[in-house]
């Protein structure tokens, strides 16, 4: 390897995606000890995601608004590789890339940001909740539907000095990202899955690469963390086969036990009217099996008039 940047690793530049995209760098240059840290150049590119803030995510595009961007520049050689959170990865990549390393997950669930609550069930009646997301949009009018739901865009620190400012009474983030940032402890309230399903392979972070890259395949080899790996297997299995959408509120999360696996699958309306759930538990060698045949049962039982497409 020559010159100053030996490798370039494509990211977005949030605050959470520039954490996660040194992380990588900083892991690499653990594992391999011919490429220090400094030979490794972090590419910020822009996404449509990231530069559309005044509309829901739903109303500008459906999947990959956080990826495609970074995706050309793989396809192009531009960069090397590209750090994702696993959440934001649509299930089909685009030809000639692959994602073959996933770092081990941060603690996957949503924690609930509010000053004055101890819990969803303390919310006052008629509380403003800020989220962008459908998914918990969707599961917290299916169990509080008096609460009023706001669009809320902007990156972790800017929801959180919404909340600060009393924009909002609460909103719901990423345990995992605020985690990354250091912003964790500071009263946020976890919600175990059986209140807040996560989204798919939350808290896991993906680098895609092109399938044919054998160079970068063997640098990437010592991070992957098969135990992640065999959970967003499943989880994403089940998102296949529902073909979601980020019109329609889908969550998933897996738990590996040995070689036991643990699949909990979600779908609801996105005013949070009606919720249909499943499990699966199996062996971890059928991961992206179980997650399938998950998402296929809900997908039949749901009927074609549930899922909105983008």
């Amino acid at each position: 390897m020559t010159g100053a940047s030996s490798l370039r690793i494509g990211t977005r530049g949030s605050p959470l995606a520039l954490a996660q995209a040194n992380e990588v760098r900083d892991r690499l240059a653990d594992a391999h000890t011919a490429l220090p840290a400094d030979a490794i150049e972090i590419v910020v590119i822009s996404t449509t995601g990231d530069r559309v803030q005044d509309r829901p995510l739903a109303e500008i595009g459906g999947k990959g608004l956080f990826t495609l961007e970074i995706e050309e520049g793989l396809s192009s050689g531009d960069i090397d590789l590209a750090v994702h959170s696993m959440k934001d990865m649509p299930t089909e990549l685009p030809h000639g890339l692959d994602i073959p390393c996933l770092l081990p997950r941060e603690d996957p669930r949503d924690v609930l940001i509010s000053h004055s609550a101890a819990g969803l069930a303390d919310l006052p009646q008629g509380a403003v909740i800020g989220s962008a997301s459908l998914r918990r949009r969707a599961q917290l009018l299916h169990r509080r539907p008096d609460l009023e739901m706001v669009n809320f865009r902007g990156n972790v620190q800017t929801r959180l000095r919404k909340v600060e400012d009393g924009e909002v009474d609460a909103t719901l983030l990423a345990l995992a990202g605020l985690k990354r940032l250091g912003l964790a402890g500071r009263g946020e309230i976890a919600l175990p899955p059986e209140v807040m399903l996560p989204a798919v392979a939350q808290g896991a972070i993906g680098i895609e690469c092109r399938a044919d890259d054998d160079r970068i395949l063997a640098l990437l080899a010592p991070l992957n963390d098969a135990t992640t790996a065999t959970c967003v297997a499943a989880e994403r299995g089940l998102l296949a086969a529902l073909d979601g959408s980020c019109r329609t509120p889908i969550a998933g999360h897996a738990v590996l036990e040995g070689e036991d696996l643990h699949l909990r699958a979600l779908v609801l309306r996105p005013d949070g009217s009606e919720a249909l759930e499943t499990e699966r538990r199996g062996s971890a060698a059928d991961a992206g099996t179980l997650g399938r045949d998950a998402g296929q049962e809900l997908r039949r039982r749901a009927g074609p008039d549930f899922f909105v497409e983008t």
